[in-house]
């Protein structure tokens, strides 16, 4: 079991639904619900972002995989002038500090359609498992074309918002569907995960054979994520909050699916060519900042940016003394979308042209 975390306060059946296996989907689904109030009412700025106005759904979906998967959309109170497709990071979900994103994003009146992949959140798998992350794509690809053919969003410019692994997956996305969206927001994308945290050569090998036989076992020897994530444990205070997050050491396939995807993507990074912001710390211990400035200055796209930021560890919208930082960075992410960008966007699905920006700031 991961660490249990003794939250002060609550009753001993809530505990209870707190400490379960989380293997199982349906523990997940049951110790976010009667959690989820207590986790929106933390101290962080993407929570205290008014949300009265909004228009929120949660929803679940049976894909072509016969996998259930969870769903949920933040839209403004008038029309959307753009729609953002959430993918998040490893062991993550949506309904968490994804959750904070959305709705400061629906803020700025932009909606935004966020999912839970297979085996992570509130959608069906075994915590954790990532057997294979091409039809994990697949997955993530088969379920945002359909929500882009709803009717309120059909003829709305569409942008994919990925952090961590998530950022890994929008790339995978932009690279099967090259032609079907106008940008990508990616927050310290996993490029590259950082050499401190891949075993070695001799152990990977290993891994490999046993892979073979005890594919979803924890066996991975790795530092805690979260903590290498954050910089300090002191500062986890709020990441003990997602009681959904998959805190194990990671199972064999999924690591050798997530080592044997960078490598793909390392490989492909001049085939990029959508509007691209990206944002990094140049502290992060969990994947490699070298490769998203080897992302920004290789890919063909016309329209980049790059902002590269001092002291910050991976989680750069997570960790509480940077509340500031969170903030400025969603804010940087509006103005990436703002109108003054998609309406050349838009003029560009119909000319085939677009005006060049590349910048990168070191912050």
């Amino acid at each position: 079991m991961g660490n249990r975390v003794k939250f002060p306060g609550i009753s001993d059946e809530l505990q209870k639904m707190l400490d379960a296996d989380m293997d199982n989907v349906d523990a997940r689904r049951c110790a976010r619900e009667a959690f989820k109030h207590i986790q929106l009412s933390i101290d962080h700025i993407l929570f205290k972002v008014p949300h009265a106005g909004l228009k929120m759904a949660e929803s679940y979906e049976v894909n072509s995989r016969g996998l259930e998967i969870f769903s949920k959309s933040w839209l403004p109170e008038t029309h959307p002038k753009a729609v953002v497709y959430f993918c998040h990071g490893y062991g993550d979900t949506c309904t968490f500090f994804g959750e904070g994103i959305a709705r400061k994003l629906a803020s700025f009146g932009y909606g935004v359609v966020a999912m839970d992949y297979p085996g992570f959140g509130l959608s069906e798998g075994l915590h954790g498992y990532i057997p294979s992350f091409d039809k994990l794509v697949d997955d993530v690809v088969e379920h945002y074309s359909e929500a882009k053919e709803k009717p309120e969003f059909r003829n709305l410019p569409s942008f994919l918002f990925g952090e961590s692994m998530g950022g890994a997956i929008a790339l995978k996305v932009h690279q099967k569907q090259p032609k079907s969206w106008n940008g990508a927001v990616l927050v310290a994308p996993m490029c590259k995960i950082a050499d401190n945290v891949v075993p070695s050569w001799l152990l990977t090998q290993i891994l490999i054979g046993v892979a073979k036989f005890l594919p979803t076992q924890k066996l991975v020897p790795t530092q805690d994520l979260g903590e290498l994530a954050v910089g300090d444990a002191k500062k986890k205070e709020h990441t003990a909050y997602n009681v959904i997050s998959y805190k194990h050491k990671p199972r064999l396939q999924t690591a050798l699916e997530l080592l044997n995807a960078t490598k793909e993507i390392e490989g492909l990074l001049e085939k990029v060519s959508l509007p691209l912001l990206i944002l990094h710390g140049k502290s992060d211990l969990v994947t490699n900042p070298s490769v998203s400035k080897a992302l920004y200055e290789r890919s063909i796209s016309s329209d980049k940016k790059l902002f590269l930021y001092e002291d910050a560890c991976h989680a750069l919208l997570e960790v509480r003394e940077r509340n500031e930082r969170a903030l400025y960075v969603v804010v940087e992410v509006g103005a990436f979308w703002s109108p003054a960008i998609l309406k050349p966007l838009c003029l560009r699905g119909r000319s085939g042209k677009s005006a060049s920006r590349k910048n990168r700031v070191d912050l």
